[in-house]
């Protein structure tokens, strides 16, 4: 029996993190793989990065438009659908409104159309862990929508950390497996993909001539502020320890934990933002800001997966991303799952 490739699509895709984990994804036989078709985004840098690193014998493949301006049944049949959809709504660093009173929170519900026309054999949903509480019950709305389009649900908050990825990035992940299929989704064991974690594991050796790894020239004051702060400390736990002067100290009642907090090198680094200024853009523990190959290799990008825009533009594209390796991982476990092939797994901690 040859290989059998399934159709992917894709909306929210950004610039293909959770594509390029799906395509290199397989059933431990090999039998079974998925094959890239259409993807949608917004945003024109991270649809060209994920044509230059996802498709690019076929850039038309890839519509760069808002979703809502997009034909959804001229996209062509699939038989596997990916999204995540925006986190706006429901990130616990947002305003947490949900979907009764923002309009980023409707928008999760062009992938029920898409589920609704295409009738994929399965799809995986992501979003920030926020989603189980935003709004008054907007997580059950999802779900619900999710079954009544024809699916058993396997919803789970996947720590990526636990899974062999350096960072400690908690996203809640939905699979969605076609009703009439009869077949069953467990969550991968992450006991499997244990490994060093730390960052300065996952940032060694990064090769000379690696792209996106130019270093942001920060100004002398913001330097000095580094240099009173602890390895996997901010700026607040500095200003608390009584060694940073008060001419280094943050005027702001905004106190996040990310401010001016550097990686500690023993450790997985926190969990990259996609955007924001005010000291949230991730440093060095040698006193710098991380570079963006250095966030790229932070969600488990090669090296060789290069991002197009600005150096900001890049930056949000990595930090809205799905970590290549976790992405992987998951859809490995569904095609296992459709090829009747076990696997060590665990109970799913949230409701189905």
């Amino acid at each position: 029996m040859t290989t059998e490739y399934w159709k992917l699509g894709e909306l929210f895709s950004g610039p293909g993190g959770l594509a390029y984990g799906a395509l290199n994804a397989k059933s431990d036989d090999d039998k079974l793989r998925l094959s890239h078709v259409w993807a949608n985004d917004f945003d024109c840098d991270s649809c060209n990065t994920y044509i230059n690193n996802i498709c690019p014998q076929d850039p038309d493949s890839v519509i760069c438009s808002d979703v809502r301006n997009v034909d959804l049944k001229h996209l062509g049949a699939i038989d596997a659908f990916a999204y995540g959809f925006p986190c706006n709504s429901f990130s616990s660093v947002g305003e947490h409104k949900g979907i009764a009173n923002e309009k980023f929170g409707q928008l999760y519900w062009f992938g029920i159309e898409v589920l609704r026309y295409y009738h994929p054999k399965f799809f995986i949903a992501e979003n920030v862990s926020g989603i189980r509480s935003a709004g008054s019950n907007d997580f059950e709305t999802i779900l619900n929508d999710m079954r009544e389009s024809g699916y058993q649900l396997t919803a789970n908050l996947y720590k990526a950390e636990e899974y062999g990825i350096p960072q400690t990035r908690h996203r809640v992940i939905i699979v969605g497996i076609r009703d009439d299929l009869k077949i069953s989704f467990k969550v991968p064991d992450p006991k499997k993909y244990a490994k060093d974690i730390s960052a300065s594991k996952a940032l060694e050796n990064i090769p000379a001539n690696a792209s996106n790894n130019e270093q942001k020239k920060l100004s002398d004051k913001v330097v000095e502020r580094l240099s009173y702060i602890e390895p996997g400390q901010n700026v607040w736990q500095a200003e608390k320890s009584g060694k940073l002067p008060l001419e280094l100290q943050i005027k702001t009642r905004t106190r996040i934990s990310q401010i001016y907090r550097k990686l500690h090198p023993n450790r997985p680094s926190y969990t990259l933002t996609a955007s924001g200024g005010g000291g949230t853009a991730g440093y060095h523990w040698t006193n710098r800001e991380l570079t963006n190959r250095e966030r790229a290799r932070l969600q488990t990008f090669p090296d060789t997966y290069e991002f197009v825009g600005n150096y900001a533009s890049v930056r949000k594209q990595i930090g809205m991303a799905v970590p290549c390796r976790l992405s992987k991982i998951v859809v490995s476990a569904v095609l296992n799952s459709f090829r009747g092939i076990d696997y060590p797994s665990v109970k799913a901690n949230l409701h189905e």
